[in-house]
């Protein structure tokens, strides 16, 4: 399998536990259920990939938050329509792991002011529509990016507008790491630093929304113009599960 093994899993020397939730999303609908399972997505093919090393902190941070963390190894995935029909194993991989997440996190090294072809490649491989399945629609996005000089949000948002186009829903956080090769020390662990702290805030808000929207994703992604053009009927909100619980808890705040 294209997973990479993530080193010392368990490993978070930058975080102060004593201001961190376990899990962020207690008491939210859904919160009990399976762990919330999150695909990391990375950049660069660098062997110290910074923005690989940025995905990993985030996924050590997943597992800390109660989630379940897979990170795919684009090393081999071809360019897109390199392969006639797709037909490649990395390809596949790719969009089942798409098809397993319940959230994402895209990380992208800021190269000539934009994101990389490696980052936008394995975008490309994920279709709106696969047969019957959509591969991201309904799925949390959190986006990242990396600098190798000052701030700078180009990579971020070109990642916002990509996964708008691909109906996810991006979360409000993002994170943005100047001078990265400043923060990781010689064993590839990001320092301390607010560049850390943000992706802590950034982890911590993808698993509250992830948790909070994945009971209701069939209803919030309920389409006129699918419904129409696939003949089906809309989501019953008098019977529909997802539609209940979601009145349940406007119900509850209001009293």
């Amino acid at each position: 399998m294209r997973l990479r093994t993530l080193p010392d899993p368990d490993s978070l020397p930058a975080l102060d536990c004593e201001h961190a939730f376990e899990r962020p999303a207690s008491g939210l609908p859904g919160e009990l259920n399976h762990p919330p399972r999150i695909l990391l997505l990375y950049g660069s093919l660098r062997d110290r990939s910074y923005s690989r090393l940025a995905v990993e902190e985030a996924a050590r941070l997943v597992r800390f938050f109660g989630g379940e963390a897979r990170i795919f190894d684009p090393s081999d995935l071809p360019l897109p329509d390199q392969v006639k029909g797709d037909d490649h194993p990395a390809v596949r991989e790719l969009r089942e792991l798409a098809m397993w997440s319940e959230g994402q996190i895209w990380c992208s090294p800021e190269r000539h002011g934009q994101i990389t072809g490696v980052m936008k490649a394995q975008i490309d491989h994920l279709p709106l529509k696969m047969g019957g399945m959509r591969p991201t629609q309904g799925r949390t996005l959190a986006v990242m990016q990396v600098s190798g000089g000052s701030q700078s949000f180009n990579a971020v948002n070109t990642l916002r507008l990509l996964g708008r186009w691909m109906r996810m829903f991006t979360i409000p956080n993002q994170s943005s790491v100047a001078k990265a090769f400043q923060e990781f020390d010689e064993n590839g662990r990001m320092r301390p630093s607010s560049y850390y702290e943000r992706i802590v805030d950034v982890v911590e808000e993808l698993m509250r929304f992830t948790i909070l929207l994945r009971p209701h994703v069939d209803l919030l992604t309920d389409r006129y113009s699918e419904r129409k053009q696939s003949g089906r009927t809309p989501v019953d909100t008098k019977h529909d599960l997802s539609a209940i619980a979601v009145a349940s808890q406007i119900r509850k705040t209001a009293s």
